[in-house]
């Protein structure tokens, strides 16, 4: 019988078992914040978080993209706590509430949302914020099998979430290590999650599972700029394969010219290096983004659509400009291809995949970016799935067993 689930405010525990949100059933973060109330999950180390004060990349880091609980029981009732963080963006429809999703012995079983929470309202067109207090709401997961069995449940991968407490009818215990090689990616928006219909569907967790691999992700929606701290967080956790996507965000945020980005990729991949000197690398160029293949950035929103829920971006740069080193995504790819080939020659676990390999022209006349910069739900499966194929199979760069792809 599959699960049932609903998402109500707290109540009385009902005589239920009470386990410690701790590491040892967390998976996919990097720093565990004691607040307040209970435990935010964090993507970013506090240290790397304290050399960049941007609230963009603050929000992206806290929202929690492949961050799920893991544990084993034998539990037909599991109740979870949170204070998730909604915003709202005056002018814009009510965005949906984020999706929480449970797995168990690897298999969906269910859905659910929290409601309520503290709210963030963005003015889009200031970028001023403010954060307003609210309630913490209660998410259950009911009629699971009686069993001994492993129970996951994927926090939002687009929701900040504050975790207070974990409820069951049957002890919990940690679940156990399945001997699965540890894939850490880092990429843009797009990888973060962008418009994916559930934590579990968006390309690096489909690719995951597929693949059979245990996901760190470190996908930051407008954040993925070379910074130094960001390579040091790789370079610093524990991974047994690794891929970097780079080049989007770039260009969106019109952040640097070729002369600079040339030496600051590699500057990267040399401290990722330090870290992990053996361990498959892979670099992944951008997915095909129309709007910026031939013309700079920056990327501008064009609001007058919001009322009616359309956000679309376009680029506001001058092809002629590439002349001036302003970076295209057709830049961007022919020097990433030319980096890994040259640094290939000594590290003959650094590989390219080119990111249209993901999602190419054929593609985007089939499934057009809905707001000409991002995926819709229907392409992170694709992503995915093509990502496990050509990545993880025998003879893909981050091959991490016998090559065998699950199916479905």
């Amino acid at each position: 019988m599959p699960a049932r689930a609903d998402g109500r405010h707290q109540d009385g525990t009902g005589g239920l078992i009470t386990t410690p949100i701790t590491a040892a059933i967390l998976r996919g973060a990097l720093d565990l914040e004691h607040t307040a109330r209970g435990i935010l999950p964090h993507r970013l180390p506090a240290w790397a978080r304290a050399q960049c004060p941007d609230g963009l990349l603050a929000l992206a880091e806290s929202q929690p993209s492949g961050v799920r609980l893991v544990f084993r029981s034998r539990a037909t009732r599991v109740e979870l706590d949170t204070l998730p963080t909604k915003r709202v963006y005056p002018g814009a429809p009510a965005r949906p509430d984020g999706v929480y999703e449970l797995l168990v012995d690897g298999r969906p079983a269910g859905r659910a949302v929290v409601p309520g929470g503290d709210t963030l309202t963005v003015d889009m067109t200031t970028g001023a914020a403010e954060h307003r207090p609210g309630e913490p709401g209660t998410l259950r997961f009911t009629g699971l099998s009686g069993g001994t069995k492993d129970i996951e449940i994927w926090l939002p991968h687009n929701e900040t979430t504050e975790l207070i407490a974990l409820r069951t009818d049957a002890p919990v215990e940690p679940a156990p290590d399945r001997g699965r090689k540890v894939w850490l990616h880092h990429g843009s928006s797009i990888s973060h999650g962008s418009d994916a219909a559930g934590p579990t569907t968006t390309w690096p967790a489909l690719a995951a599972s597929l693949g059979g691999v245990e996901l760190i992700n470190l996908g930051l929606s407008g954040s993925a700029l070379l910074d130094p701290f960001t390579a040091r967080t790789l370079r610093d956790t524990p991974a047994d394969l690794i891929s970097v996507k780079i080049g989007i965000n770039l260009v969106n945020a019109d952040l640097m010219r070729l002369r600079a980005f040339t030496p600051a990729v590699h500057g990267f991949l040399d401290t990722v290096r330090e870290g992990h000197p053996t361990v498959p690398l892979l670099v992944v160029s951008p997915i095909l983004c129309p709007v910026h293949e031939e013309t700079p950035g920056p990327s501008v929103p064009d609001y007058s659509d919001l009322a009616a829920g359309r956000l679309r971006f376009r680029a506001a740069g001058d092809p002629a400009q590439r002349a001036e080193g302003k970076l295209t995504l057709e830049v961007i790819r022919a020097e990433l291809a030319r980096i890994v080939a040259q640094r290939a020659a000594t590290d003959p676990r650094l590989h390219y995949l080119d990111g249209r390999e993901l999602y190419g022209p054929a593609d985007s006349a089939e499934l057009p970016l809905p707001d000409d910069l991002h995926p819709d739900a229907a392409t992170h499966r694709r992503m995915g799935e093509r990502f496990a194929a050509l990545a993880f199979t025998a003879g893909g760069p981050l091959a991490a067993h016998d090559g065998q792809v699950a199916t479905g």
